[in-house]
């Protein structure tokens, strides 16, 4: 009896192709901009949308020695089945109470305390885990989010250095985060990074001896050398995208977009001129033309507030959406042209072949390239590229 012969793959609707050469490029890059601080990849939300575990991998090869993530949840699952070396620290910091610290203690965890209910938390995971907890006290210098009142900072240093005379902890690291660093001279930075200091130096005299200070995210890694600290803490700059167009385009700052989305066409139609198009019929055809079905919608993290301007290109040219981006799908004129069913629409990539860039789409829609990329939903796969060859391919269904 033969074997049944596996059907030929699929091909996908959509992809996001990940580039991990170019991440890598960029972790590079970042590091030479702070050559004497260590490096935290920040793979929060699924490394903005690319998937952290891969990209996690690809920028500890080129030289990071910490991670991040927002969530213990996200750090545990990184920890767990990540493949990264035992010595790559892994930091979380968006804890709520009855979080799982007992098992973020086991692990190894760096856990990020900004009040006294978190640090007391963290202890009894600590006493329950039989090992001391890795402590890092957040200060608020002025982003108003988590993290300690410059007020009740004695309190939580105190309480913490306590802590660490019995065992239960040890205070690993100081830590802030800026609000206006993609300003380029906005007040609050200089501001912020004097209260820091500030905080720093009080926690020090009392007798915190922290492994690592930090305050610099992309921006600051960017732009701002005496903001470097110990430690830096680049995020979407990793993944190739600038973090605020004043501070200039990705390429200006040496950085390539490590996200390409790609889409088949799933239908090619000829209608008359005066047809509405999509729901609404907020696009008409202003006469006899080529109508193209992308199959990519709001569902799969394309925002509807781009819906009339949102740029694909088809063919070698730029189309936009005409009218509204639907859950599942959404439309572009091709003109006179006629590609069949099945040729590529790049919603965004690098840029540097013709294609938008998730900066384009984002001006789009009226929001910034974090979003665009982060939105991208598990309905899309995501496929692996090192160089030119496909290494993984990670559906998200």
């Amino acid at each position: 009896m033969s074997e049944t012969a596996e059907p030929p793959a699929t091909p996908p609707r959509a992809r996001a192709e990940i580039d991990l050469a170019a991440l890598r490029a960029n972790v590079r890059t970042l590091r030479a901009k702070a050559p004497g601080a260590a490096f935290m990849a920040v793979v929060k939300a699924d490394g903005y949308g690319h998937g952290a575990v891969p990209c996690a991998r690809a920028a500890v090869e080129a030289g990071a020695g910490w991670v991040g993530t927002a969530t213990p949840e996200e750090a545990l699952a990184l920890r767990a089945t990540g493949g990264l070396p035992a010595d790559v620290r892994i930091m979380c910091w968006l804890w709520t109470p009855g979080g799982p610290w007992r098992e973020a203690v086991e692990a190894g965890l760096d856990v990020s305390v900004s009040g006294l209910w978190a640090l007391r938390e963290a202890a009894e995971g600590a006493r329950a885990a039989g090992r001391p907890a890795r402590v890092q006290l957040k200060a608020d210098t002025g982003l108003g989010r988590n993290g300690c009142q410059p007020a009740d900072w004695p309190e939580l240093v105190g309480e913490a250095l306590r802590a660490e005379e019995q065992g239960l902890l040890r205070v690993t690291g100081l830590w802030s985060h800026f609000a206006c660093a993609d300003e380029p001279g906005h007040p609050s930075v200089a501001f912020q990074l004097g209260r820091f200091h500030e905080m720093v130096e009080y926690a020090e005299r009392q007798g915190v001896r922290p492994e690592v200070r930090h305050i610099a995210n992309s921006p600051a890694t960017l732009t701002l050398p005496e903001t470097h600290f110990d430690l830096v803490r680049p995020g979407i700059a990793m993944y190739g995208l600038s973090p605020s167009p004043e501070l200039g385009s990705a390429a200006d700052l040496g950085l390539r977009p490590v996200m390409t989305l790609v889409a088949s066409l799933a239908l090619v139609k000829q209608v008359p001129g005066g047809h509405g198009v999509s729901y609404g019929h907020h696009y008409v055809t202003p006469g006899e033309t080529t109508l193209g079905l992308v199959p990519l919608g709001y569902a799969d993290g394309v925002p509807r507030h781009a819906s009339g301007s949102g740029p694909v290109l088809v063919g070698g040219k730029w189309r936009t959406a005409a009218g509204r981006i639907a859950m599942d799908q959404f439309v572009v004129d091709l003109g006179g042209d006629e590609p069949g069913p099945g040729a590529q629409a790049v919603l965004f990539g690098p840029g540097d072949r013709g294609e938008p860039t998730a900066e384009d789409w984002a001006q789009a829609a009226g929001t910034i390239g974090y979003e665009i990329v982060t939105r991208i939903g598990p309905r899309v796969p995501r496929v692996y590229v090192d160089e030119t060859s496909v290494i993984e391919t990670r559906s998200g269904e």
